[in-house]
Formats: structure tokens, C-alpha cells, sequence
């Protein structure tokens, strides 16, 4: 197999999403704009060794035990979840909101935990939902503290609006940015979902780069002006503790090797 291929092949796999779960051969050959001869090749040999599986009924292909075999294996690795986990429990008791600890991955956001809020009325949300960054305060909280450059990249791979509220003017999401790293916190209200918010602040690696945030979400109208700072103060004593954690742990491990990363 040449380096190519397996560029090729790897590629193939970031289709494969919340959103996008099955592909069938042609369908995924059209969005990644090769044949579909050479996907079918790849798919099968995904197929072979256990990382796909063929839905005999849609004939369409998903993803397979392996990688949630090899997902256990990273985290028993870890053990992030162990510490993490209970000052999440405690946030979410405190506040009474959803607690999401979020790790930066490239020029995406990804939710690893969550603790869901004991209200009737919650913020939802899957461990290992992507977000983009300019979007939401667990993802922009993350990218207000990258460097220039590489918020210059996430601008230009797109900024798409997915409510009213969805900041996609460059310069007033960068100043937007700006301010968010002057406060140390940030906030926003129905940029991704309508009417839900988030609180989110960052978190640092040893070196002092952000690897990741701590957040609450809910609907809008829990959090009025008058329980914000309240919820914040909670919000960032949580965070401290998770951020001594951080401070001993080897971030390198998780960062992917890509030109956005």
C-alpha cells in the first residue's frame, strides 16, 4: 500500500458521522469525488479487518465494532474520565445544568463528556458530537485562544449559519473572539441551537496552550442576568480543579498530525 492509499483510505473515514452514519458505494465515491471502483476497494478492505460493516438490507456501510473496541482501549489509557467525570457531577448538581467537557481537535471541537442536567427540561447532547469553532461558547472559547494563523484557518474553511444568531462575518466573529479571551469566559445564546445557551472557559495543557473547555448549557430562559455570575463562579471553580489535572497530562497523545492541528 502506497502512502497515498492510505491517505486516501483514512480520508474516506471522516464521512462517517453523527450526521452521516451509512454510505453506500456510489453515493460515497460522488462526495469524495473518486471512483467508485477505488471506494469499493477500500470499503471492503475496511469491511475485512472489522473497521466497517455492510448493512445487508440498505447494502450501505457503517462503521464497526472495531473502532469502539479500539475507542475503550484509548480511554482505559487515559483514565481522563475518571477525575474528570465526578467535578462534572458536582458542576451539574451545583448549577443544575448539563454539564460538557470539550476537547479541541484540529480546527473542530469535540464533546468527550457529558453529564446531563436532572431537569425535565435539558440541553441533549452525544459524547462525540463535532462542532465546528466559531460556534457555541465550548467551541469559540477554544478558538479565542489559538493563535492568529490558525483562526485565520478555521474563517477559511467556512463559516455557515446555523441559526439567526450564528456569527459568519470574519471580522465580527474576531472581535467577538477578542473579547471572549480579554474576559477568560464566554457565553452565547442560540448561536448553534435556537433558544439554549452556553457558559464555557477554557482549558490549558502544560505548555499553556488551550486543549480544551468546560461548559454548562440549558435552555435560554434559566440563565437570566441576575444567576450569571453565580453559574460562572461554579463554572470556574470546576474548571480550576480539572485544569491541575490537565497540567500532568500529555496532550500530545491525542493531537492529530494534520496541517490544522
Amino acid at each position: 500500500m502506497t502512502l497515498k492509499t492510505l491517505e486516501n483510505a483514512l480520508e474516506i473515514l471522516k464521512y462517517f458521522t453523527k450526521e452521516t452514519p451509512a454510505w453506500g458505494v456510489r453515493e460515497l465515491a460522488k462526495e469524495v469525488a473518486v471512483s467508485h471502483s477505488i471506494i469499493h476497494r477500500i470499503l471492503t478492505t475496511y469491511v475485512k479487518y472489522g473497521f466497517l460493516v455492510q448493512n445487508q438490507e440498505t447494502k450501505k456501510y457503517e462503521l464497526g465494532i472495531k473502532f469502539w473496541e479500539y475507542g475503550l482501549l484509548v480511554q482505559d489509557r487515559l483514565h481522563m474520565s475518571d477525575f474528570v467525570h465526578p467535578v462534572m457531577q458536582t458542576l451539574c448538581e451545583e448549577t443544575g445544568e448539563t454539564a460538557i467537557f470539550t476537547l479541541l481537535d484540529g480546527i473542530e471541537a469535540v464533546d468527550v463528556e457529558i453529564v446531563e442536567s436532572p431537569q425535565k427540561v435539558k440541553y441533549l447532547l452525544t459524547p462525540g458530537t463535532r462542532a465546528p469553532l466559531y460556534v457555541g461558547a465550548s467551541s469559540k472559547v477554544l478558538m479565542a485562544f489559538l493563535p492568529a494563523e490558525k483562526q485565520q484557518a478555521v474563517i477559511q474553511s467556512g463559516l455557515e449559519s446555523f441559526t439567526g444568531k450564528t456569527i459568519v462575518d470574519p471580522q465580527t466573529l474576531l472581535a467577538d473572539l477578542a473579547d471572549i479571551k480579554n474576559k477568560g469566559w464566554c457565553f452565547s445564546e442560540g448561536e448553534y441551537f435556537e433558544d439554549t445557551f452556553g457558559l464555557s472557559v477554557p482549558l490549558f495543557d502544560k505548555k499553556g496552550k488551550v486543549v480544551a473547555s468546560l461548559s454548562i448549557a440549558g435552555p435560554s430562559y434559566r440563565m437570566t442576568a441576575e444567576k450569571m455570575p453565580e453559574a460562572l463562579a461554579m463554572l470556574q471553580n470546576s474548571a480550576r480543579s480539572i485544569q491541575e489535572y490537565l497540567q500532568k497530562f500529555d496532550f500530545n497523545l491525542l493531537r492529530q498530525k494534520s496541517p490544522t492541528s
